[in-house]
């Protein structure tokens, strides 16, 4: 790049403050990318404490173009001292990674420095899912005593386990979404990709009684999945609740942890845990991977194939634990 070409450039990156850069890029996830609400969420904490802590290590009068691959690895040497995982400090470089990318493109910077900062080599955790049996009796047995609404419940626990979808693509269903002809239900992915997935008949039956239910009492809400009280309907959209009375995802959370729990599951098990128990479950009655990967929504292949390394982990265990001559 030429020289008055860099100075443009620097001109242009110290007449916007960092967390103004900020805010224009979370429009461009928001408007261009259709980033979901989570995503927004984390961005918008990791980018912003990463703005403030440019801010109180080198000044006020820090300005993009100025921050080197060795003021981002501080940061990171930051969040450690606070007793950060590896994990979260990954996170966070991901997000500056990506805000950096955008900057390049969007010619506020010359280059990512962000992309000379290796990511925090992460241990692998294979994670651990219920056995199909487990996960039926689990299923099958949600009740009065399990549950504050069994109806909705333990529909909960059948679309997630039944078509292996995410805690927050079960919480935008909407009644609309359900295809009765196709037998099918529409999903919302990450950056508003559609997929149709198969409704089983368990997760359909359950569907079809939160439907009725739904009409019954004339609910002012495209919303599947609604919180016990009604909390939200009616109010202004954009406000808690978007007028809808939605389920959140950490209230689906509490739910699928209290019925685990009391049905003799893991106490670790979480909503994506019934994610990964789908995938796996269905590698081993021989589902082929790639029809997996479309069922999931995952975007690379390499994504669905964890599931092949943690039936592997599975076949070892059996092995081990049944083979005479593996004692």
């Amino acid at each position: 790049m030429s020289a008055t070409g860099a100075a443009a450039i620097g001109a242009r990156a110290m007449a916007t403050p960092l967390n103004a850069l900020v805010e224009e890029y979370l429009r461009v996830l928001t408007n261009e990318r259709g980033a979901s609400a989570h995503t927004l969420r984390a961005y918008q904490r990791e980018l912003h404490g990463f703005a403030a802590f440019q801010v109180e290590r080198y000044g006020k009068k820090q300005s993009v173009d100025r921050i080197e691959h060795t003021q981002i690895r501080a940061y990171l040497g930051m969040l450690y001292d606070r007793g950060l995982s590896k994990a979260s400090a990954a996170r966070a470089l991901a997000a500056v990674r990506s805000w950096f990318k955008w900057l390049a493109r969007a010619g506020y910077v010359e280059q990512n420095a962000a992309s000379l900062v290796a990511t925090p080599r992460l241990p692998k955790h294979l994670p651990r899912v219920p056995s199909i049996e487990q996960m039926n009796r689990a299923v099958d047995s949600v009740s009065e005593e399990s549950a504050s609404w069994p109806t909705r419940d333990k529909a909960i626990l059948e679309v997630l386990y039944g078509c292996g979808i995410r805690n927050a693509e079960l919480t935008g269903l909407n009644l609309g979404d359900i295809h009765w002809s196709n037998e099918a239900i529409l999903v919302r992915g990450k950056g508003q990709k559609q997929r149709l997935v198969p409704l089983g008949d368990a997760a359909a039956e359950r569907a079809a009684r939160l439907d009725a239910a739904g009409k019954v009492k004339g609910n002012a809400t495209p919303a599947l999945f609604v919180n016990l009280r009604l909390r939200g309907l009616g109010r202004v959209s954009g406000k808690a609740g978007g007028g809808q009375a939605r389920l959140t995802t950490r209230s689906v959370g509490r739910i699928v942890k209290r019925i685990a729990i009391q049905r003799g599951l893991s106490a670790d098990v979480h909503p994506h845990t019934l994610r990964h128990a789908f995938g796996t479950h269905l590698l081993e009655e021989g589902a082929d991977l790639r029809a997996i990967q479309e069922l999931l929504g995952h975007e690379r292949l390499s994504t669905t194939q964890r599931y092949t390394q943690l039936t592997t982990a599975q076949l070892t265990q059996v092995y081990d634990r049944t083979h005479p001559r593996a004692k």
